[in-house]
């Protein structure tokens, strides 16, 4: 695995419960071409070219984290192996380590949407380097390079990896608040 196939395996989860929110119609008229889970769709909405996009996806399906559908033959994440991943090995097999202070986009619980659910005295906030961006924090790279830019197109894409990085960061108690959180919007669908 990659560290980008995290980033589409979340994007493709992201796009299935747009799909519910909206239908599929909607969905579908605002995606390149009409197939919002199309390589060439996903590209433009991660920043991830084709080719990677594809062999992200391949790499998924044959570790078991993804399938195809049978009537739609589209990617689908694997809801819960991913979670079980990601809460159990992705801080190990893609840490994270603080960096310089520098502008970018808050993650882990400096996200807007996470900040109120954990107070914790004396520490940075946390960024991705963005150099448009206006908050200040301790730079954490992100899964993919392209990442800054694709949270700003998708906030559900942003929690998810906001919280992504709050395990991979976070000490026990803020990893176990982050899994927790990450479980239950995962998998409620």
């Amino acid at each position: 695995m990659k560290s980008q196939d995290i980033v589409v395996l979340l994007k493709l989860i992201s796009l299935q419960d747009q799909e519910l929110e909206k239908g599929t119609d909607q969905l579908r008229s605002e995606s390149l071409g009409g197939d919002p889970y199309s390589v060439r769709n996903l590209e433009a909405l991660l920043g991830i070219s084709k080719t990677e996009v594809g062999q992200s996806i391949n790499r998924s399906i044959s570790s078991g984290i993804a399938r195809k559908d049978s009537k739609s033959n589209e990617p689908r994440p694997r809801r819960r192996n991913l979670v079980n991943f990601i809460t159990n090995g992705l801080k190990f097999v893609f840490p994270a380590h603080p960096g310089a202070m520098q502008r970018g986009i808050p993650t882990a619980f400096a996200a807007p949407m996470l900040e109120s659910l954990l107070m914790s005295a004396g520490s940075y906030n946390y960024v991705w380097p963005y150099a448009s961006a206006q908050e200040m924090g301790q730079s954490i790279d992100p899964l993919f390079r392209s990442v800054p830019e694709a949270v700003l197109k998708d906030e559900r894409l942003y929690e998810y990896l906001a919280l992504v990085d709050a395990i991979r960061l976070g000490n026990q108690r803020e990893t176990e608040l982050a899994s927790d959180r990450l479980k239950s919007r995962l998998l409620a669908k």
